[in-house]
């Protein structure tokens, strides 16, 4: 007879162990197996328990976007003088700056601007602004147009003309000028958006507002509540503090001027900033007792450019020289400020001081300048 080939189930003394197991032989010879269950113990009904609810996941950090309808007021226009902006659309430009910093330090790369052009018309020597204003736009994905120095103005083109020029191959164009007031005029003509990028001793307002974002990052203080901010050399001539206590006057700060007699702050500035009850005192000497009572010391150079005697600049120049025994008294949470070059007010011992910002403050520039050009172009950050 053919050999049985069912197959034959085997114990399992982890699941049959409460059954009672017997073997048997089947009609072929074959021993089969027989099962014979036994009832189960009865044991205590269990009560269901109602499962916990699961855990929700930590939502993840991203960096901060700002709404685009934050940098809506700068839509379109032209950016001239420091008096224009407003406090909320300065908070607005610094979060904007922070979180485009923070996107490219991540590592992302931006096509915010791609396909656009700015015109970059610089008719007096630049450096930081220049260079910032073309790594801004890079940055963003966008093109820069340069003036060459083969320009027709050289042939006696008016400003006028070379302006229209370049901003008819651009969408909108930043610009220096070293006669004051040379910007506005531009700009009254201009169909496409103008930035001040310094004119003559008039105003500097992308300074001043990189100046307020460096402030405010380093001191890790947003709100420049009762901050002391000396402003020291000359601010007779200093185009980045005349804007810089403009924005400075809409926080809660008290300003303390010291220069030479006759690189005082302009009396119109100060009589405007009295108007508006804010805390102002003067000095010709930067004593111990105003370093150590200072958040920011920002230092700017005596302008031999502007001097029509350069026997008065010789008589001025070296006035006020910041060394690390000039900081002694200062306190360990301050920063030393300059928008740049400095020829001699800083000597070089106090670069690698902590407090020392001014070249960080470059870098903060660039980001400023990234917010401020998708700003004006309307574009979503």
């Amino acid at each position: 007879m053919p050999r049985d080939r069912t197959p034959v189930k085997h114990f399992n003394p982890l699941t049959d162990g409460a059954n009672d197991t017997t073997l048997k032989a089947g009609a072929s010879g074959t021993v089969k197996k027989t099962i014979k269950k036994t009832p189960a113990k009865q044991t205590a009904k269990a009560t269901p328990t109602k499962a916990a609810p699961a855990k929700k996941a930590a939502p993840k950090k991203t960096a901060k976007k700002v709404k685009t309808h934050d940098m809506e007021a700068f839509h379109g226009k032209h950016v001239l003088s420091a008096r224009s902006i407003t406090a909320q659309q300065l908070d607005a430009a610094c979060e904007t700056a922070q979180d485009l910093k923070d996107r490219v330090e991540a590592g992302e790369v931006l096509n915010l601007c791609n396909g656009r052009v700015l015109a970059s018309a610089f008719f007096e020597p630049s450096t930081r602004t220049s260079c910032s204003f073309t790594a801004a736009m890079m940055r963003l994905g966008g093109q820069v147009l340069h003036l060459p120095d083969t320009s027709s103005v050289k042939k006696g083109e008016t400003l006028s003309d070379t302006m229209a020029t370049l901003l008819a191959y651009s969408d909108l164009a930043v610009m220096r000028h070293p006669e004051k007031g040379a910007v506005q005029k531009v700009a009254d003509t201009s169909s496409k958006p103008i930035l001040n990028g310094g004119d003559g001793a008039g105003e500097h307002p992308t300074q001043a507002m990189l100046d307020v974002f460096t402030m405010r990052s380093e001191l890790k203080n947003p709100t420049m509540e009762k901050l002391n901010i000396v402003l020291l050399g000359d601010l007779k001539h200093g185009r980045t503090v005349h804007s810089l206590v403009q924005l400075l006057s809409k926080y809660d700060v008290t300003l303390q001027y010291v220069s030479p007699e006759i690189l005082k702050m302009p009396k119109e500035i100060t009589d405007e900033l009295d108007s508006r009850n804010v805390k102002q005192a003067h000095s010709t000497e930067l004593t111990p007792e105003i370093v150590a009572a200072c958040d920011v010391l920002y230092v700017t150079r005596v302008q031999k450019e502007r001097f029509e005697d350069l026997a008065e600049y010789e008589r001025v120049k070296g006035t006020y020289i910041i060394s690390k025994e000039t900081l002694k008294p200062a306190k360990e949470k301050m920063v030393v400020m300059h928008p740049l070059p400095r020829v001699g007010e800083i000597l070089e011992e106090v670069d690698a001081d902590p407090r020392a910002a001014y070249f960080r403050q470059m870098e903060y520039g660039m980001y400023m300048r990234m917010a401020l050009i998708a700003g004006v172009l309307g574009v979503e950050c």
